[in-house]
Protein backbone atom coordinates (compact mmCIF):
# COMPACT_ATOMS: atom_id res chain seq x y z
CA UNK A 1 0.00 0.00 0.00
CA UNK A 2 1.31 3.24 -0.89
CA UNK A 3 2.67 5.70 2.23
CA UNK A 4 2.78 9.23 0.56
CA UNK A 5 4.52 10.00 3.87
CA UNK A 6 6.89 7.10 4.34
CA UNK A 7 10.27 9.25 3.27
CA UNK A 8 9.15 12.64 5.14
CA UNK A 9 11.71 12.71 8.01
CA UNK A 10 14.46 10.18 5.51
CA UNK A 11 17.64 11.84 4.04
CA UNK A 12 18.57 9.82 0.85
CA UNK A 13 21.53 10.21 -1.35
CA UNK A 14 21.89 8.79 -4.92
CA UNK A 15 25.31 7.96 -5.76
CA UNK A 16 25.33 8.96 -10.21
CA UNK A 17 23.58 12.02 -11.39
CA UNK A 18 22.96 11.14 -15.02
CA UNK A 19 19.25 10.75 -16.71
CA UNK A 20 18.70 8.13 -14.32
CA UNK A 21 20.00 9.31 -11.24
CA UNK A 22 18.95 12.98 -11.54
CA UNK A 23 15.10 11.58 -12.99
CA UNK A 24 15.26 9.65 -9.63
CA UNK A 25 16.04 12.93 -7.81
CA UNK A 26 14.02 14.98 -9.57
CA UNK A 27 10.96 12.31 -8.87
CA UNK A 28 11.85 11.79 -5.06
CA UNK A 29 12.57 15.87 -4.37
CA UNK A 30 9.17 17.01 -2.93
CA UNK A 31 9.23 12.97 -0.62
CA UNK A 32 12.12 13.66 1.37
CA UNK A 33 13.56 15.32 4.26
CA UNK A 34 16.85 15.51 2.81
CA UNK A 35 18.45 14.47 -0.75
CA UNK A 36 22.02 13.65 -1.77
CA UNK A 37 24.09 13.18 -4.24
CA UNK A 38 27.80 11.85 -5.38
CA UNK A 39 29.03 12.32 -9.14
CA UNK A 40 32.07 12.87 -10.32
CA UNK A 41 31.68 15.88 -13.32
CA UNK A 42 31.57 19.40 -11.93
CA UNK A 43 28.63 20.12 -14.62
CA UNK A 44 26.16 18.16 -12.97
CA UNK A 45 27.12 20.04 -10.22
CA UNK A 46 26.52 22.89 -10.73
CA UNK A 47 23.09 22.32 -12.46
CA UNK A 48 21.95 19.92 -9.49
CA UNK A 49 22.46 22.76 -7.20
CA UNK A 50 21.34 26.00 -9.52
CA UNK A 51 17.89 23.94 -10.51
CA UNK A 52 17.43 22.80 -6.53
CA UNK A 53 17.24 19.09 -7.64
CA UNK A 54 19.14 18.36 -4.68
CA UNK A 55 20.57 19.70 -1.13
CA UNK A 56 24.09 18.62 -1.65
CA UNK A 57 26.25 17.12 -3.88
CA UNK A 58 29.74 15.92 -3.93
CA UNK A 59 32.75 14.09 -5.58
CA UNK A 60 33.76 12.36 -2.72
CA UNK A 61 31.26 9.76 -1.17
CA UNK A 62 32.56 10.29 2.35
CA UNK A 63 31.50 13.70 2.15
CA UNK A 64 27.33 12.14 1.97
CA UNK A 65 26.92 8.77 2.44
CA UNK A 66 27.74 8.72 6.48
CA UNK A 67 24.78 10.84 6.27
CA UNK A 68 21.97 9.01 4.55
CA UNK A 69 19.64 6.27 5.70
CA UNK A 70 18.82 5.37 1.87
CA UNK A 71 21.15 4.92 -1.14
CA UNK A 72 20.52 4.28 -4.13
CA UNK A 73 22.96 3.51 -6.70
CA UNK A 74 22.33 4.86 -9.59
CA UNK A 75 25.61 4.70 -11.86
CA UNK A 76 26.03 2.56 -14.89
CA UNK A 77 26.98 -1.35 -13.67
CA UNK A 78 30.27 -1.13 -13.68
CA UNK A 79 30.86 1.32 -11.56
CA UNK A 80 28.58 0.13 -9.19
CA UNK A 81 30.09 -3.25 -9.10
CA UNK A 82 33.37 -1.30 -8.69
CA UNK A 83 31.62 1.07 -5.73
CA UNK A 84 29.67 -1.83 -4.05
CA UNK A 85 32.79 -3.18 -1.64
CA UNK A 86 34.18 0.75 -0.92
CA UNK A 87 30.57 0.99 0.96
CA UNK A 88 32.02 -0.66 4.41
CA UNK A 89 34.53 2.44 4.58
CA UNK A 90 32.19 4.98 3.44
CA UNK A 91 29.11 3.94 5.64
CA UNK A 92 29.76 3.14 9.14
CA UNK A 93 25.81 3.57 10.03
CA UNK A 94 23.09 1.03 9.01
CA UNK A 95 21.55 2.12 5.73
CA UNK A 96 19.02 0.60 3.25
CA UNK A 97 21.46 -0.02 -0.32
CA UNK A 98 19.19 -0.32 -3.63
CA UNK A 99 20.84 -0.11 -6.72
CA UNK A 100 18.89 0.12 -10.32
CA UNK A 101 21.52 -1.35 -12.32
CA UNK A 102 20.41 -2.75 -16.24
CA UNK A 103 21.64 -6.65 -14.85
CA UNK A 104 21.14 -7.97 -11.80
CA UNK A 105 22.61 -11.56 -10.67
CA UNK A 106 26.80 -9.73 -10.08
CA UNK A 107 25.31 -7.09 -8.42
CA UNK A 108 22.74 -8.90 -6.15
CA UNK A 109 26.13 -11.19 -5.74
CA UNK A 110 28.19 -8.29 -4.84
CA UNK A 111 25.60 -6.97 -2.82
CA UNK A 112 25.38 -9.73 -0.71
CA UNK A 113 29.35 -9.39 0.61
CA UNK A 114 28.17 -6.12 2.85
CA UNK A 115 28.36 -6.38 6.29
CA UNK A 116 24.88 -7.15 8.20
CA UNK A 117 24.75 -3.33 9.50
CA UNK A 118 23.53 -2.77 5.56
CA UNK A 119 19.97 -3.83 4.10
CA UNK A 120 20.61 -4.34 0.34
CA UNK A 121 18.51 -4.88 -2.45
CA UNK A 122 18.62 -5.03 -6.18
CA UNK A 123 16.32 -2.82 -8.77
CA UNK A 124 16.24 -1.97 -11.81
CA UNK A 125 13.46 0.59 -13.89
CA UNK A 126 12.34 -0.51 -16.65
CA UNK A 127 12.86 3.28 -18.38
CA UNK A 128 15.19 5.42 -20.12
CA UNK A 129 16.08 7.75 -23.07
CA UNK A 130 17.92 7.43 -26.25
CA UNK A 131 19.84 10.78 -24.51
CA UNK A 132 21.92 10.79 -20.76
CA UNK A 133 22.77 13.36 -18.77
CA UNK A 134 21.19 15.07 -15.67
CA UNK A 135 20.27 17.72 -18.29
CA UNK A 136 17.64 15.05 -19.65
CA UNK A 137 16.73 13.76 -16.45
CA UNK A 138 12.72 14.13 -16.46
CA UNK A 139 10.73 13.65 -13.06
CA UNK A 140 7.72 11.42 -14.89
CA UNK A 141 10.72 9.29 -16.36
CA UNK A 142 9.38 6.21 -14.17
CA UNK A 143 5.68 7.14 -14.60
CA UNK A 144 3.80 3.60 -15.41
CA UNK A 145 7.37 1.93 -15.91
CA UNK A 146 7.54 -1.24 -14.70
CA UNK A 147 10.60 -1.09 -11.11
CA UNK A 148 12.07 -4.86 -11.48
CA UNK A 149 13.26 -5.78 -7.68
CA UNK A 150 15.39 -8.55 -7.02
CA UNK A 151 15.66 -9.06 -3.29
CA UNK A 152 18.52 -11.20 -1.67
CA UNK A 153 18.17 -14.33 1.05
CA UNK A 154 19.51 -11.59 3.73
CA UNK A 155 16.73 -8.45 2.44
CA UNK A 156 15.05 -7.21 5.39
CA UNK A 157 11.40 -6.22 5.52
CA UNK A 158 12.50 -2.86 5.78
CA UNK A 159 14.19 -2.73 2.24
CA UNK A 160 11.39 -4.37 0.70
CA UNK A 161 9.01 -1.29 2.00
CA UNK A 162 11.33 0.85 1.12
CA UNK A 163 11.90 -0.33 -2.74
CA UNK A 164 7.64 -0.50 -2.65
CA UNK A 165 7.41 2.74 -1.55
CA UNK A 166 10.39 4.55 -4.06
CA UNK A 167 8.51 2.85 -6.56
CA UNK A 168 5.29 4.56 -5.56
CA UNK A 169 7.03 7.54 -5.00
CA UNK A 170 8.23 7.82 -8.72
CA UNK A 171 4.89 6.50 -10.12
CA UNK A 172 6.46 3.29 -10.98
CA UNK A 173 4.82 -0.07 -10.85
CA UNK A 174 7.37 -2.14 -8.44
CA UNK A 175 7.85 -5.97 -9.77
CA UNK A 176 9.38 -8.70 -7.32
CA UNK A 177 11.38 -11.33 -9.85
CA UNK A 178 14.69 -13.36 -8.86
CA UNK A 179 18.23 -12.00 -10.32
CA UNK A 180 18.93 -14.78 -12.46
CA UNK A 181 15.30 -14.83 -13.92
CA UNK A 182 15.67 -10.73 -14.26
CA UNK A 183 18.84 -11.44 -16.19
CA UNK A 184 17.19 -13.51 -18.76
CA UNK A 185 14.30 -11.46 -19.48
CA UNK A 186 16.12 -7.93 -19.88
CA UNK A 187 18.44 -9.92 -22.03
CA UNK A 188 15.64 -11.07 -24.80
CA UNK A 189 13.95 -7.76 -24.23
CA UNK A 190 16.68 -4.85 -24.00
CA UNK A 191 19.78 -6.25 -24.46
CA UNK A 192 19.01 -8.57 -27.67
CA UNK A 193 17.33 -5.64 -29.50
CA UNK A 194 20.70 -3.08 -28.82
CA UNK A 195 23.09 -6.08 -30.62
CA UNK A 196 19.76 -6.76 -33.21
CA UNK A 197 19.26 -2.63 -34.03
CA UNK A 198 23.50 -3.03 -34.28
CA UNK A 199 23.29 -5.86 -37.31
CA UNK A 200 20.50 -3.75 -39.28
CA UNK A 201 22.70 -1.19 -39.29
CA UNK A 202 25.58 -2.50 -40.24
CA UNK A 203 23.87 -4.58 -42.75
CA UNK A 204 22.51 -1.63 -44.39
CA UNK A 205 24.13 0.25 -47.03
CA UNK A 206 24.56 3.95 -46.85
CA UNK A 207 23.22 4.64 -50.07
CA UNK A 208 19.96 3.40 -48.16
CA UNK A 209 19.56 6.54 -46.40
CA UNK A 210 17.30 7.86 -49.32
CA UNK A 211 14.81 5.45 -47.85
CA UNK A 212 15.02 5.31 -44.33
CA UNK A 213 11.68 5.66 -42.96
CA UNK A 214 9.87 4.97 -39.74
CA UNK A 215 10.22 1.22 -39.66
CA UNK A 216 14.15 1.83 -39.81
CA UNK A 217 14.47 4.89 -37.96
CA UNK A 218 12.31 2.58 -34.78
CA UNK A 219 14.04 -0.05 -35.26
CA UNK A 220 17.39 0.77 -35.68
CA UNK A 221 16.94 3.57 -32.61
CA UNK A 222 18.97 1.36 -30.06
CA UNK A 223 22.20 1.35 -32.14
CA UNK A 224 23.00 5.21 -31.24
CA UNK A 225 22.93 4.01 -27.60
CA UNK A 226 26.97 4.33 -26.68
CA UNK A 227 29.27 1.62 -26.31
CA UNK A 228 30.81 3.10 -23.28
CA UNK A 229 27.27 2.28 -21.56
CA UNK A 230 25.97 -1.15 -23.42
CA UNK A 231 29.47 -3.09 -23.22
CA UNK A 232 29.44 -3.49 -19.10
CA UNK A 233 26.05 -4.45 -19.80
CA UNK A 234 26.81 -6.96 -22.33
CA UNK A 235 29.71 -8.27 -20.39
CA UNK A 236 27.87 -8.91 -17.02
CA UNK A 237 24.57 -10.93 -18.79
CA UNK A 238 26.34 -12.75 -21.31
CA UNK A 239 25.28 -16.52 -21.03
CA UNK A 240 21.84 -15.08 -20.54
CA UNK A 241 22.17 -13.02 -24.39
CA UNK A 242 23.74 -16.12 -25.56
CA UNK A 243 20.36 -17.70 -25.18
CA UNK A 244 18.96 -14.92 -26.29
CA UNK A 245 20.62 -14.84 -29.70
CA UNK A 246 19.99 -18.70 -29.95
CA UNK A 247 16.37 -18.23 -29.56
CA UNK A 248 16.40 -15.32 -32.22
CA UNK A 249 18.31 -17.03 -34.60
CA UNK A 250 16.08 -20.37 -34.56
CA UNK A 251 12.94 -17.98 -35.64
CA UNK A 252 14.84 -16.19 -38.21
CA UNK A 253 16.49 -19.54 -39.70
CA UNK A 254 12.65 -20.62 -39.88
CA UNK A 255 11.74 -17.52 -41.54
CA UNK A 256 14.60 -17.73 -43.79
CA UNK A 257 13.43 -21.38 -44.72
CA UNK A 258 10.15 -20.20 -45.29
CA UNK A 259 11.01 -17.40 -47.86
CA UNK A 260 13.99 -19.71 -49.92
CA UNK A 261 11.25 -22.48 -50.28
CA UNK A 262 8.70 -20.01 -51.78
CA UNK A 263 6.50 -21.15 -48.75
CA UNK A 264 3.94 -17.80 -48.14
CA UNK A 265 1.57 -20.25 -46.12
CA UNK A 266 4.56 -20.71 -43.39
CA UNK A 267 5.57 -17.19 -43.79
CA UNK A 268 1.88 -15.68 -43.12
CA UNK A 269 2.07 -18.10 -39.92
CA UNK A 270 5.25 -16.54 -39.19
CA UNK A 271 3.99 -13.19 -39.25
CA UNK A 272 0.49 -13.78 -37.75
CA UNK A 273 2.28 -15.36 -34.84
CA UNK A 274 4.77 -12.76 -34.22
CA UNK A 275 1.70 -10.08 -34.51
CA UNK A 276 -0.32 -12.15 -31.77
CA UNK A 277 2.77 -12.98 -29.53
CA UNK A 278 3.66 -8.85 -29.64
CA UNK A 279 0.53 -8.29 -28.49
CA UNK A 280 0.79 -10.85 -25.31
CA UNK A 281 4.04 -9.05 -24.61
CA UNK A 282 3.29 -5.11 -25.23
CA UNK A 283 -0.38 -5.54 -24.63
CA UNK A 284 -1.17 -3.60 -28.34
CA UNK A 285 1.62 -1.07 -27.01
CA UNK A 286 3.68 0.41 -30.10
Amino acid sequence: MEDPDFFTNTRIAIVGLGLMGGSLALGLRAHCQTLMAVDPDPIAHDLALESEIVDQISTDPADILPHAEIIILAAPVGVILEFIPLLPDLTPESSVIIDIGSTKAQICLALNELPSRFEPIGGHPMCGKAIGGLSHADADLFHNAPFAFTPLPRTTERARETADQLAYALGAQPLWVGPKTHDSWVAATSHLPHLLATALVLSTETEASHLVGPGFRSTSRLASSPSSVILPIMESNRPQILEAITRFRLHLDNLEDSLTQGDYNALKNSLDLGADHKALLTGNQA
